[in-house]
């Protein structure tokens, strides 16, 4: 009985959900972007969320030149979407409303050849991956097994060998992956203008200043304060009221 209810509200909350995001979708069509934010949020405390979702959210927020909402939206989308090309594009043109121009400074080395080859996937599709190959190794191991002649025996052999090799490949990949999404901390600042100080405390020196919708990486947190980083390597101390954490 406990069973049926539970799959009752679940069935329940994600009709209200579809809902919210169907009636969402007709205000932004009608240009009534607040009544649509409204909507796409309400779906939000119902705890359910997409790309499409977060999508749909930043664009509102753009038409509404709301520059910090619509590239934190844009971000969230990119996390359960990165390869998604409409987002990408639409993150770009939402960009060029910042104020602060930061310089990305490319990585460079071996670790960066790694993380360009594991980057290629996700690490749930380098999981399956890893799962298919292994049935692979395994239709082999039994070809190996009943072969009766020397040739299909050695080609059997040796194809085990390659796919153990690439399912350590692909294991190793989905690792990394997994490692590099949970600490990888990026976050939006929403504060119109924040000093960035050189301690966690405010009678500290200022070493910079960051505007809305600025793009920064957490490093640590200490009480109200927040070690952050940018993409030009300058690291600095700010309050955690005035960024909003992407993941």
């Amino acid at each position: 009985m406990k069973k049926i209810i539970f799959i009752f509200l679940l069935s329940t909350q994600f009709f209200f959900a579809q809902d919210g995001f169907e009636k969402g979708n007709d205000f932004y069509r009608k240009g009534k972007y607040e009544q649509a934010i409204t909507e796409y949020e309400s779906v939000l405390a119902g705890k359910q969320h997409s790309a499409e979702l977060y999508f749909n959210l930043g664009n509102c927020y753009y038409k509404l030149n709301k520059v910090a909402p619509a590239i934190y939206n844009y971000e969230k989308a990119l996390v359960l979407n990165p390869n998604d090309a409409e987002i990408t594009n639409n993150l770009k043109f939402a960009h060029k409303m910042q104020i602060d121009e930061i310089k990305v400074v490319p990585q460079v080395g071996f670790s960066k050849m790694v993380h360009d080859f594991t980057s290629v996937f996700h690490y749930n599709t380098w999981a399956g991956i890893s799962v298919g190959l292994a049935i692979l190794f395994l239709v082999f191991f039994i070809g190996y097994y009943f072969s009766q002649t020397v040739l299909s025996k050695r080609i059997f052999f040796i194809g085990m060998f390659v796919f153990l090799f690439l399912i350590l490949i692909s294991v190793s990949s989905a690792i990394s992956e997994k490692n590099h999404f949970e600490n990888d901390k990026p976050a939006i600042v929403f504060a119109e203008m924040v000093l960035v100080k050189s301690e966690p405390q405010g009678a500290s020196t200022t070493v910079f200043t960051l505007h809305e919708g600025t793009k920064v990486f957490v490093l640590e947190t200490l009480d109200s304060w927040k070690k952050i980083q940018l993409t030009d390597g300058t690291e600095g101390w700010i309050e955690k009221t005035a960024i909003k954490e992407v993941k």
